[in-house]
């Protein structure tokens, strides 16, 4: 993978994690969800900034993925977005101070692994 190809990647993933954390805060506004209230709900989503600005995040984290799908092998591309998960994890820690059980952690050792494997190219 390109420094270009990586820089892509890279920008598709953080906007993506950046409209998963702004999708969650707006979820957080919206109130839990039960089957009285799922159809107002439904209909309060637009009137929520947080959760309007998470959908155009991810509209254009997967233009810039289908971008990267331009130039790179989908069996790289795939696994490589994976490492978003760091990043939501670290978000969820850092920002809306979710904990981080070691064994989660053990597992996103393994994921930032199985990245490095993937791309790696000799």
């Amino acid at each position: 993978m390109s420094p270009q190809e990586f820089s892509l990647l890279l920008f598709s993933v953080l906007i993506s994690v950046a409209g998963q954390f702004f999708l969650k805060t707006g979820a957080m506004k919206l109130g839990k969800v039960h089957a009285g209230n799922i159809i107002n709900l439904i209909l309060n989503m637009i009137t929520i900034p947080e959760l309007l600005l998470g959908l155009t995040c991810y509209g254009i984290g997967a233009i810039a993925y289908i971008l990267l799908l331009t130039r790179v092998n989908l069996s790289v591309a795939a696994p490589a977005v994976s490492v978003g998960y760091i990043f939501s994890v670290l978000l969820g820690y850092f920002i809306l101070k979710e904990p981080i059980p070691l064994i989660r952690l053990v597992g996103l050792g393994f994921i930032v692994t199985g990245v490095i494997l993937v791309v790696w190219r000799k």
